[in-house]
């Protein structure tokens, strides 16, 4: 069970410093597998806009099964990826 929040950013070793004193932290949530049928479905809103109000991001959200964080994060990225394209 890797836990990673998706970042590109993170190194892809996997190896943490482990915790100052022997406290841990909040552990992450682990990151999301997104359905093809989700994923297709997002692409598809994302083509006709590029953001979500907080209705739509509700009506997708409960459409989908996801939370309204994980859509949200998933247009943030998606935009991101896009602005990197470009």
């Amino acid at each position: 069970a890797d836990e990673s929040s998706g970042y590109e950013s993170e190194s892809a070793g996997g190896e943490r410093a482990p915790a100052a004193g022997g406290t841990r932290g909040r552990q992450r949530r682990a990151r999301t597998a997104f359905t093809s049928e989700q994923v297709c479905r997002l692409e598809k809103t994302f083509q006709r806009q590029k953001y979500l109000g907080a209705s739509e991001r509700r009506k997708l959200a409960a459409a989908l099964q996801l939370s309204e964080i994980q859509i949200k994060t998933w247009f943030q990225n998606r935009r991101m990826k896009l602005k990197r394209q470009i």
